[in-house]
């Protein structure tokens, strides 16, 4: 990739803040070494990765990056026979031991998304786990990196002996200095150590009275530190068992480094599988923080479309970014951007550039879902001023030098960015060099965006197919930029309505109009009635956009007033007739009773008409218990298709075909397919996957369940919308609500995850709004912590 655009694009400066985020030095000096690929499968399937990687992040348990030592040195140490590792590698070594079992751990587990553990499968697989070598240089190594005692026989028994002579020699030198008189000794002063010899601080006029060895000197000279010649022997000997402890702590870090000397090869691979794993955790951080949508990536002439794009050096500086949105189709080639200074083409062009950098590094990009992203082969840059003195180069020198460089090397698999074409000299050449330059890059087919502020230019668009101009809108009125992008027509100049509001005189600002060309005259009117037309119908859009949200919201309480209309008229005849049938089956009670005391006293034909008297109630009671039914059946609407006639409509039931066959319930139909609710769960699958449910496996139609009134029906404890957008659960958490109070539940859980927090803030806020919840709170450490809420209702 070509390094001068990497340069004036500044993708070192993005590296550097992708790497900030990641967990260890190693993952960050890797994320500092990615460079854009050319190969789209390459680059398509470090995307791949990375989303594989968000998805552990925002699920349930979420990641946990293990620390990585550095092992460089130690590695390449192992590698040499007979070669012993310090007790610090050791350490790292049992420290990459242990990051790598507890990672390969976190890669798996029912409660991972299979899809991301597939993607990651190889990585996982390049882990080693060895728990015996951990524990061996557990039992040989404290956590500080010390020896400990009990690592050996020998080296516990040489420590106890030498604990033991090191106190019986400090005991010999306190009772030497004890013996001494007042004037010899030094005050607050006992034995000490110098050069490795336990020794006595006394005053220099005692040297002669002491005798022995005088291992130092104070700084006056006053004091001398003397090892007395009864403790030369006993030193001596501590001197020995330190040499012998040495030689044992030797042999077992030598013993060590045999142990784990034929692990080099696996070490070395967990050990860049756990800095990739990094890497990838770095770039999933960075995509959650700036909000990257996932995007789809195309060869050259494809054409590109980006949504809702932004800078990412902007948006890290916590500035307020105008997203822009830009689509070319695969006959448009060059993009022309007018317009006045300070409106944002630089920063327009650069993103374009920077974006394409990024997605072709495998990183993420701050763009809207269902972005399209063109991989090219090279990138070129002319941006920005880059006169320099000592190469004798002026600004429109050095801006001839990179179109050079450019018009040699690139083609129809480029990406070419121009910054203030034909700037620098005179307006009429500038014009006629610019023009030619865009000319030559359009019939290569190299994908070109360029900027500028000569009118001449913006006729090229009208001239030759596969250009395209553009503006970025300013705000005339205020005279500032609105950042807006404009596709279609040319940005218009606004000196001299900056120079009217500065107030340079009005006389001279009528010459400088009649000065100017009338070509440039009558463009900059159409421009100017464009600009209205294009404000008149945002405006227009706005209203009507407006109005139609006023209708459908008044359409929905129109909706909602009749439907509990519907349901209070239901609910009275159903009153109604409850008490018509009780009242029935008392009057049963009196005929049986009254048909009792008749057999006794009266004849058979009174008992005959008694007995039909009976029967007629009962058919009665029975009508009314048949339009209770009625009552508690929803009615179904009079739609022509259904899911047995092959014509598909929301609420049917159907059968999934790459779920095996699993039936769900249509919800909606989108531009992608049909939104099917499986469970608890709604999926988007396309048309071909969907088909009608057979008769057989569709539930029967029947009464809605009323609590009190009929059997009660077994509503979900728990609902799970994990891996969902947030807009996409509300329906999901107020069907749950609903049939959790229809079912005479105390409290319902929702499962949304840990992740970036923006499930359980949107169930937070509906929860909030929701008069049928009582309180909400997170779940305690065993109901699965942060990653829950349970409502009670």
């Amino acid at each position: 990739m070509n390094s001068h655009a990497l340069t004036v694009l500044e993708f070192a400066r993005v590296l550097e803040l992708v790497a900030q985020r990641a967990s260890s030095n190693a993952g960050a000096a890797r994320i500092r070494r990615l460079t854009p690929t050319s190969e789209l499968a390459a680059a398509d399937a470090e995307h791949t990765r990375v989303t594989a990687m968000r998805a552990l992040v925002d699920s349930e348990r979420g990641w946990n990056a293990e620390p990585i030592p550095d092992l460089e040195r130690a590695l390449h140490r192992l590698r040499v026979a007979e070669a012993s590792l310090d007790a610090a590698d050791l350490l790292g070594v049992a420290q990459l031991l242990r990051s790598a079992r507890l990672t390969r751990d976190s890669l798996r587990g029912d409660d991972r998304p299979p899809m991301a553990l597939a993607l990651l499968a190889a990585l996982r697989e390049a882990l080693l786990v060895d728990e015996p070598a951990e524990e061996a240089i557990a039992r040989v190594l404290a956590e500080d990196g010390s020896i400990r005692d009990d690592a050996s026989s020998d080296l516990r028994r040489i420590r106890r002996e030498l604990r033991a002579s090191e106190g019986e020699l400090v005991a010999l030198l306190e009772r030497a200095l004890s013996r001494l008189e007042p004037h010899q000794r030094v005050p607050d002063m006992s034995v000490t150590v110098r050069n490795g010899r336990y020794v006595i601080p006394v005053r220099r006029e005692a040297r002669g009275a002491v005798g022995g060895i005088v291992h130092d000197t104070s700084s006056t000279g006053a004091t001398l530190f003397v090892e007395p010649p009864a403790a030369i022997e006993a030193c001596n000997r501590i001197r020995e068992l330190e040499a012998d402890e040495l030689r044992e702590i030797d042999r077992l870090l030598a013993a060590l480094s045999e142990r784990v000397r034929p692990l080099a090869g696996g070490l070395a691979d967990s050990h860049d599988a756990l800095v990739e794993l990094d890497a990838l955790f770095a770039r999933a951080r960075f995509a959650a923080d700036f909000r990257c949508g996932a995007i789809q990536l195309v060869p050259p002439g494809a054409g590109f479309r980006v949504l809702g794009a932004r800078h990412p050096l902007l948006v890290a500086q916590g500035i307020d970014v105008v997203p822009f949105d830009l689509e070319m189709s695969d006959v448009e080639h060059t993009l022309l951007v007018s317009g006045p200074n300070t409106g944002g083409k630089t920063v327009l062009l650069k993103t374009l550039g920077l974006l394409s950098l990024m997605a072709q590094a495998g990183v993420p990009i701050p763009v809207a879902p269902q972005s399209t992203v063109v991989v090219y082969d090279d990138v070129f840059a002319d941006v920005g001023d880059e006169q320099s003195i000592e190469a004798s180069l002026s600004t429109f020198s050095a801006h001839l030098r990179n179109i050079g460089e450019i018009l040699r090397l690139a083609n129809a698999r480029s990406l070419c960015l121009l910054d203030e074409l034909g700037s620098g000299t005179d307006p009429l050449e500038g014009a006629a060099l610019g023009g030619a330059v865009l000319e030559a890059l359009t019939r290569r087919g190299a994908m070109t965006v360029a900027t500028t502020h000569l009118g001449a230019l913006k006729e090229l668009a009208s001239e030759m197919p596969g250009i395209v101009n553009a503006s970025l809108q300013f705000d005339a009125e205020a005279m500032a930029p609105t950042y807006l992008l404009i596709k279609g027509i040319p940005g218009r100049s606004y000196g001299l309505s900056i120079a009217r509001r500065l107030q340079l005189p009005e006389a001279v600002l009528q010459r400088a109009e009649e000065r100017v060309p009338q070509v440039e005259r009558d463009v900059n009117a159409l421009l100017v009635s464009l600009e209205a037309r294009e404000a008149e119908l945002s405006r227009l859009e706005a209203e009507t956009r407006a109005s139609l949200e006023d209708a459908q919201t008044a359409a929905g309480r129109l909706a909602e007033r009749e439907q509990l209309l519907r349901q209070r008229e239901i609910a009275f005849e159903r009153e109604a007739r409850q008490d018509t049938r009780r009242y029935l089956l008392e009057a049963r009670n009196d005929v049986e009773r009254t048909i009792r005391e008749l057999k006794r006293t009266a004849s058979e034909q009174v008992e005959d008409a008694a007995r039909a008297a009976r029967q007629q109630v009962e058919r009665m009671a029975e009508d009314e218990r048949r339009r209770l039914e009625e009552l508690e059946t929803p009615p179904r609407s009079d739609r022509t298709g259904s899911a047995g006639s092959g014509e598909l409509a929301p609420g049917d039931m159907v059968r999934v075909e790459p779920l095996n066959g699993r039936l769900g319930r249509l919800i909606e139909r989108r531009e992608d397919g049909w939104v099917v609710a499986v469970g608890a769960v709604k999926m988007t699958f396309p048309e071909p996957a969907v088909s009608p449910a057979p008769e057989s496996a569709r539930p029967p139609a029947g009464a809605v369940p009323l609590r009190g009134e009929l059997p009660d029906v077994e509503a979900p404890r728990e609902i799970d919308v994990r891996g969902m957008r947030a807009a996409e659960i509300d329906d999901l958490v107020l069907q749950a609500l609903d049939a959790a109070i229809r079912a005479d539940l105390r409290s319902l859980r929702i499962i949304h995850g840990k992740g970036t927090g923006a499930l359980r803030d949107r169930v937070a806020e509906m929860l909030q709004k929701d008069t049928r919840v009582r309180a909400f709170r997170l779940g305690a450490w065993n109901e699965g912590g942060a990653g829950v809420t349970v409502a009670e209702l």
